[in-house]
């Protein structure tokens, strides 16, 4: 695909507006615990975040028993979370791939996919901004059957670790290759969120969880019976959250240390392959956990529904 964006325009797209931004978010809600966190931040962000729609993305490990079931199981959870707070699913939530990217020629259509080209192309003065914290299935295929987003959408995407690592060995790139190593090569504008490294120190435990969340509505105790049933020894544990970490870039660039630096491809055994001639693309380094865990606690403890 010829890639018609300039390298100006792509760079101005990779540093964040002030005001209100138009979001989507991507999501396999149902793999981990964190994506409901990250949806829940999403939705109860509104000096800030705009959403507009939530695409339930396809995975498959141990919590389900294909892709497609995978997608299912998410679309399910993303219900039951817009259930806690009173909102509608109808023209909000929609299925995405029941399967993964097998070729760029074969993109993977689905509700989700058609609604993000839809909006895209109804962004026209500024920026849609698609997260994306699962298989990046949905958004490539998106660009695939519709190249022209590129120039409407700005994709926050949580897959593989940080750049310093050799070895990207991350559920959410491997889960479908194909299409991470599409959105690397596509000329999107791009803003990396890595987990070993950067996401991985959001980390929260069962009583930080009960001291700051428990009993302020019913969406917080969902979210605190998901983290207590992660594990069947939580002395001395804690999870990540991982997911929170592309939503609060968005909610305030100012918690991360990032860069704009030539986008690296992605090797078929999941390196990085570098090439300074390459477009560009923005990555993180760095996150402020704490400044992080307040505004989602202080967020989350407030909704009503």
């Amino acid at each position: 695909m010829e890639v018609t964006m300039t390298e100006e325009l792509r760079k101005e797209r990779l540093t964040l507006p002030d005001g209100p931004l138009r979001v989507v978010l991507d999501t396999d809600t149902y793999n981990e615990v964190d994506d409901q966190f990250a949806l829940a931040y999403l939705l109860s962000s509104p000096e800030r975040l705009r959403p507009e729609a939530i695409y339930a993305a396809p995975f498959y490990n141990q919590r389900s028993q294909s892709a497609g079931d995978g997608m299912e199981k998410s679309y399910e959870e993303i219900l039951r979370v817009l259930q806690c707070i009173g909102k509608a699913p109808a023209g909000f939530a929609f299925r995405g791939a029941s399967n993964f990217l097998t070729s760029l020629e074969r993109p993977v259509s689905s509700p989700a996919v058609e609604d993000l080209i839809q909006r895209a192309l109804s962004s026209q003065e500024s920026p849609l901004y698609v997260v994306a914290i699962g298989a990046i299935t949905n958004v490539a295929s998106a660009i695939l059957i519709e190249p022209a987003i590129i120039d409407h959408i700005v994709v926050v995407w949580l897959g593989g670790h940080v750049v310093t690592m050799e070895s990207n060995q991350e559920f959410n790139l491997c889960g479908d290759l194909l299409a991470s190593q599409y959105i690397f090569d596509c000329g999107v504008p791009l803003i990396h969120m890595p987990c070993f490294g950067v996401t991985s120190h959001l980390l929260t435990t069962v009583p930080d969880l009960e001291a700051c969340l428990r009993g302020k509505n019913a969406l917080c105790d969902m979210l605190c019976h998901r983290v207590a049933d992660f594990t069947s020894d939580p002395f001395g544990w804690a999870k990540e959250i991982w997911d929170v970490g592309a939503v609060a870039y968005l909610v305030n660039p100012g918690w991360f240390d990032s860069r704009i630096m030539p986008c690296p491809r992605i090797t078929d055994d999941c390196h990085w392959a570098w090439d300074e001639n390459r477009h560009s693309f923005r990555t993180c380094f760095f996150l402020n956990r704490n400044g992080i865990f307040r505004d989602l606690y202080t967020k989350l403890g407030g909704i009503s529904g």
